[in-house]
């Protein structure tokens, strides 16, 4: 074979296999991405669910690609992780969790925007419980591992602990090996809401605005991932 038929060949050969990955990367780029909210205050319905949906809405907007899916664990019962206990064992505990966690174990799941309000300074107990006992992902394989995180708060003040309760939702995710996310300016660590309309929370323009900005962050940075 002389040079330039070598060359010729070589080059077609490295087309052939360019176009096979563009077209797996295609299918990557069509397939849905789902960013999961989770709403983890014991008042079904209220401010920090609907905070979290707005959060989705934006998301959605981002890509017809994504699909959002918004869990409110009001009403559930949801137990802390029994000490000592292997993921397995668990899993035997009398309560909701097994309902859940199909949720997470989603092949499309691409995201997750979580949500608490602010209690004491501190997240709710039923966000704590949740999230100890989301540890069963991480057995035998980090299940939620390189997947965008952000987090969301709401108090009673517009000081009233929002950033803490974030700090504390997105450090305990940091243990799945998450990309731990903020959302854009102005809510670079996360969504603050500020409950101080008698649960019309959608009157806190400021709030709503970071809401809107940590789904937007979380379905880009889901995109990203999700193409490789």
């Amino acid at each position: 074979m002389d040079r330039r038929r070598f060359v010729t060949s070589t080059l077609a050969a490295g087309t052939g296999i360019g176009l096979t990955g563009t077209q797996t990367l295609g299918e990557a780029r069509k397939s849905k991405v789902l960013i999961l909210g989770v709403s983890c205050s014991p008042r079904k319905g209220k401010t920090t669910a609907t905070s979290i949906q707005v959060a989705l809405d934006a998301a959605k907007t981002v890509s017809p690609r994504i699909e959002v899916d918004l869990l409110d664990l009001a009403g559930f019962e949801v137990s802390g992780w029994k000490g000592g206990a292997t993921p397995s064992e668990a899993m035997t505990l009398k309560d909701d969790f097994d309902l859940l966690l199909p949720k997470f174990q989603d092949p499309s799941l691409g995201g997750l925007i979580i949500g608490s309000p602010s209690y004491f300074r501190s997240m709710s107990s039923l966000c704590k419980a949740f999230l100890e006992r989301l540890a069963v992902l991480r057995n035998p394989k980090l299940f939620l591992a390189d997947k965008p995180v952000g987090a969301l708060s709401v108090g009673a003040f517009r000081n009233g602990g929002q950033e803490l309760v974030i700090e504390q939702i997105l450090t305990a995710m940091l243990c799945h090996e998450v990309l731990v996310v903020g959302g854009k300016p102005r809510a670079h660590q996360g969504a603050t809401l500020w409950n101080a309309f008698q649960d019309d929370i959608m009157k806190d323009t400021f709030g709503i605005d970071t809401a809107r900005k940590l789904g937007i962050r979380v379905a880009e940075a889901a995109l990203h991932q999700a193409s490789g």
